[in-house]
């Protein structure tokens, strides 16, 4: 079983669906949640973090009801399991502001569009989880076949280097 978690946050199930089949071939290496609120994420991340499972990357919508995505990405950044997690924010509402108010918090990692193409969404989070892994996992060899194998690999050779100056 995956000890990383990647979390869909969106108010609309068809939306949820649509990223959760976009990102179907990830499920092997990762546990895919969908969440219908703020509410329920947080509820996702509280079991999650009972069952040892890290948050690696969020994709939250930004207009909810009785919530904001923003705020939820910006209030994730207080906890110490949540704050290292890739951010993405995936909304056709977001303004300027509220996208720049994330971005000047270090809460927004990246800012996708809707509508999307699913091999682009594909190709974000998976560029996005190559670097949370980069940086928060040792076991880097084991990403090669699941995420970019050429930054990995980059990666890899650049830990060892650090490794022999030392």
């Amino acid at each position: 079983m995956s000890q990383y978690l990647i979390l869909c946050v969106d108010d609309e199930r068809d939306v949820l669906d649509s990223v959760t089949n976009d990102l179907a071939s990830l499920e092997e290496h990762f546990v895919i949640e969908a969440a219908e609120s703020v509410a329920e994420a947080k509820e996702i991340l509280a079991d999650a973090a009972a069952d040892n499972l890290q948050l690696a990357l969020i994709l939250c919508d930004h207009i909810m009801p009785k919530d904001l995505g923003v705020d939820f990405l910006i209030e994730l950044n207080r906890f110490a399991s949540t704050t290292k997690s890739r951010k993405l924010l995936l909304t056709g509402q977001a303004g300027l502001d509220e996208t720049v108010q994330a971005v000047n918090h270090g809460s927004l990692d990246y800012f996708i569009a809707k509508p999307w193409q699913g091999e682009t969404l594909k190709h974000i989070v998976i560029d996005q989880l190559t670097t949370f892994m980069i940086a928060h996992d040792e076991n880097l060899l084991s990403w090669v076949r699941v995420l970019d194998a050429e930054r990995i690999m980059e990666a890899i050779s650049n830990n060892r280097l650090n490794y022999s100056d030392n």
